[in-house]
């Protein structure tokens, strides 16, 4: 089996674009957070987002028409384009190595349908931009990004919800390890949407202005849109080109308790902690820090700290989430997770849980560490993700020696 490592990351957020104002801005814990502009919000009592505010990608895509693609795309293309330069690749590299992509997603381009609903309601059926339905089809989101970067190998949608960005990539690492690529780009992308605004109000789990995860008086999610993407390729072929190695993938875990829609399964999420750690080979006391699902929502949070002290114990090392800054961006929100862990990594801190202000008794202790960066050593991560349905999916990285 290959040793696989992570060379490259491309954020496209409501806190920064590409690896330095994304670090950046996660560890001085800035907000992303601000009222809707991509739809008329007015009529929600709750209307503040993680947009990706002056989002350009006619800037940073170099083959692509903005025009013909839909905005989760033009994200996700746009962090594709991000991580491969950030990883040192060129393009006849990535076509010698087969290198090929598979991206999560909630929502795919429903924003696409959203318009075409409008068109009807408008002025009926037969005045539709026929040239929308060709845009539709959530597959697009990893055909963009081949597309864009000319690439050969597997294009793969993955549609799990908000931990489709674990799920990608434990699949790239799984390519790449077992021989069946010697290149992956792995992440997620989605779009803020006035259908996933108004379900999650309807839930009652959308809060009124920021996202508060672990507080005592957490209220819901901020909904929030972008694009995240790593690259994934053997140590060896990183070593021989001298590039330059965030972490190594050590593993991941998978699984669906299947026990509710809606309402998360601590037990669930604590087996798939050790299905992590077992593919990892990893102990829990290796764990330096866990990326949180994290959403800010009263049961998810408590679920999620009821697994993590379940499995870890006592000495839970310390859990925060970067929802509370970047909102939840769905499909995106593991690998923004990775990479904002990745970055911690390399640059020697945790990122923080802003909005904190107090603890909450029912969650036993944890340490989400509240509103400021820490300086830390980090030689393994967890980051989590979890879904509706119960679709939980964790990575672990460690430090290269």
């Amino acid at each position: 089996m290959r040793r696989v490592v992570v060379t490259g990351l491309g954020p496209v957020s409501s806190v920064g674009t590409g690896v330095e104002p994304f670090g950046a801005s996660v560890r001085a814990g800035r907000s992303g957070v601000s009222p809707i502009s991509s739809f008329d919000a007015s009529g929600f009592p709750h209307r503040n987002a993680g947009e990706v505010k002056g989002f350009a990608p006619a800037e940073l895509l170099e083959r692509l028409d903005p025009a013909e693609w839909g905005r989760s795309s033009l994200f996700a293309a746009a962090a594709a384009r991000l991580a491969v330069a950030d990883a040192g690749l060129e393009p006849g590299e990535l076509a010698r190595a087969g290198a090929g992509s598979v991206l999560g997603t909630t929502s795919g381009e429903s924003q696409i349908i959203e318009r075409l609903t409008e068109q009807e309601v408008e002025h009926g059926w037969e005045n539709q931009d026929a040239g929308l339905y060709g845009r539709i089809p959530a597959s697009r989101l990893a055909y963009a990004v081949n597309r864009e970067l000319s690439l050969t190998g597997e294009a793969m949608t993955l549609a799990t919800a908000c931990s489709a960005g674990n799920y990608a990539i434990g699949y790239a690492y799984d390519l790449v390890r077992l021989g069946d690529a010697d290149i992956m780009l792995a992440g997620g992308a989605d779009s803020v949407l006035r259908w996933a605004h108004a379900g999650f109000h309807r839930l009652g789990a959308v809060a009124e202005d920021v996202s508060s995860p672990f507080d005592r008086d957490r209220s819901g999610i901020i909904t929030a849109e972008g694009g995240a993407v790593l690259v994934l390729e053997t140590l060896e072929s990183a070593r021989a080109r001298g590039a330059h190695v965030y972490a190594e993938v050590l593993g991941y875990g998978l699984n669906c308790d299947a026990d509710h829609m809606v309402s998360p399964n601590p037990a669930g999420i604590a087996e798939c902690m050790r299905r992590a750690h077992a593919n990892a080979g990893v102990k829990p006391e290796d764990v330096d820090y866990v990326c949180a699902h994290g959403t800010g929502t009263p049961a998810n949070d408590l679920a999620e700290a009821t697994a993590l002290l379940e499995v870890f114990g006592p000495h839970a090392p310390p859990i925060s989430s970067v929802k509370s800054m970047l909102g939840h961006t769905m499909g995106a929100s593991s690998a923004f997770g990775a990479i904002a862990s990745l970055i911690g990594m390399r640059d020697g801190f945790l990122p923080p849980t802003i909005n904190f202000t107090h603890h909450d008794p029912a969650l036993g202790g944890i340490d989400p560490v509240p509103n400021e960066a820490r300086p830390a050593d980090l030689n393994v991560v967890q980051n989590n993700g979890f879904a509706f349905g119960g679709n939980n999916a964790i990575t672990v990285f460690g430090r290269v020696s």
